[in-house]
């Protein structure tokens, strides 16, 4: 670990000399880590795969099928499994590593230029104000906000040595993942253990019995609202029933995930795991045994549940219980294998449309979220419940390339993606120019 604590040291010079730029600028093509870019830009899509359900169904669709508006099909199953083995919680790890180890590349060149935390203090207030909107004024799915408040948490620790932060962000997600597990394992005991619900108070008891009642129950007034014409409407019931939920998720999955996932990108960054300063042959060999290891390990808790039928308590033991053990190895070892890929697949036709999306993952992310709402809501086109998982596929490939095709059209002739600009302009407080003087040069 002593050569690897020098590398990281080696690679924070390197970097905040090579990545150096001023703040009216947008970094170098060749200033720039691509597999950050690339990954970034898998992650972005990969996430609108996941949460596609939420967007088209009642949001407990996403974890659990019966949720869904006239119930789940053969064809909504067998891709509920397909899933959670290769997509669910695996993009969402990536993006928050992404998210660490963006948080600590903007700190080093900030700090290469004189400027202090305070700076990024500001830019991650600003991400809370987009979270913030985005969650009640367009989609109740939002990360930004969490992780704005869990950023501004890890600020304080950005100038630990990259081991300790490497050691404490293991030691976080272990802690956090054993309590998921403890939690819903004790949860799915108690609805199928009279003698373990038993060891309940009886209002917890009460609560276990009614839970999916209530969940289908709430699911069906879900479906009618947001099939319902009034878009004021949908406002008002999340600022009105899912402010409990906001709060419950900014401490909760923080605590769980979100923190440790965080200093392990930062670490991750500093060891120059995105910048090819390790090992390629060890990060290809550990890289295939993380995806195919963790997809092993998950796809029997996957058929196990689906064979089960879905039961409630099962499905939320299997997805939000043990998905997580398994799938950061999936995460961490598809971002190692990317990270390999990212030099080559880059200068390709569809690798460097993949990097612009990743250079422009907060337009996207929230552009995603905007399209949506039209082609769902009742105001719009009103296809709240009708689309099940197969045809949701095809609304999430029909984005996807629209992303791909947009974010390289709009990067030839943009120094920033619009949100990116609007970010940037908002921490800095100052206007920087937004149009290229000339078209950008591959």
């Amino acid at each position: 670990m002593v050569d690897a604590t020098q590398d990281a040291n080696a690679i924070d010079v390197e970097m905040t000399a090579g990545g150096l730029a001023t703040p009216d600028q947008p970094v170098k093509r060749d200033s720039r880590i691509i597999s950050l870019d690339f990954i970034r830009g898998i992650a972005v899509l990969g996430i609108l795969f996941a949460n596609i359900t939420a967007f088209g169904q009642p949001f407990m669709a996403y974890f659990w099928p019966p949720a869904m508006a006239g119930g789940p099909t053969e064809a909504d199953q067998s891709v509920w499994v397909f899933q959670m083995v290769f997509v669910d919680f695996k993009f969402r790890i990536m993006f928050t590593l992404l998210f660490g180890a963006g948080l600590y590349l903007f700190m080093e060149r900030a700090w290469a230029r004189g400027s202090s935390r305070w700076l990024q203090f500001r830019r991650l207030l600003f991400l809370a104000m987009f979270g913030l909107i985005h969650y009640f004024l367009i989609w109740r799915g939002d990360i930004l906000t969490v992780y704005a408040l869990w950023g501004i948490v890890a600020l304080s620790m950005m100038k630990w040595k990259a081991k300790t932060q490497l050691i404490t962000g293991i030691v976080l997600y272990v802690i956090g993942s054993l309590l998921m597990l403890a939690i819903m394992g004790g949860n799915f005991a108690a609805s199928v253990s009279p003698e373990f619900a038993a060891n309940f108070p009886p209002e917890a008891q009460e609560q276990i019995a009614g839970a999916p009642t209530e969940i289908l129950t709430d699911s069906k007034a879900e479906t009618l609202l947001y099939r319902g014409d009034s878009y004021v409407a949908i406002v008002t019931d999340t600022v009105t029933n899912q402010v409990s939920n906001l709060i419950q998720e900014l401490i909760f999955v923080g605590i769980t995930e979100t923190l440790s996932l965080i200093l392990i990108g930062m670490a991750l960054y500093r060891y120059g795991f995105f910048s090819g300063a390790l090992n390629g042959a060890k990060m290809k060999r550990w890289g295939w045994i993380g995806v195919i290891g963790g997809s092993l390990l998950t796809l029997p808790i996957a058929l196990w549940t689906a064979g089960a039928g879905f039961p409630f308590f099962q499905t939320m033991f299997a997805f939000q219980g043990m998905l997580g053990i398994t799938a950061i190895f999936v995460s961490i070892g598809l971002m190692a294998l990317f990270v390999l890929w990212a030099p080559t697949a880059a200068d390709s036709w569809l690798g460097e449309r993949f990097v612009a999306a990743g250079r422009m993952a907060f337009s996207n992310y929230l552009g995603t979220s905007i399209i949506m709402m039209p082609i769902f809501q009742g105001w719009g086109l009103g296809l709240f419940g009708e689309f099940h998982r197969i045809e949701l596929l095809g609304v999430v490939a029909v984005v996807w390339l629209l992303m791909l095709l947009w974010s390289k059209w709009w990067l030839d002739r943009f120094r920033y993606g619009p949100l990116e600009w609007l970010w940037r302009c908002l921490t800095y407080l100052k206007v920087f120019p937004l149009k290229r003087s000339a078209p950008a040069q591959a």
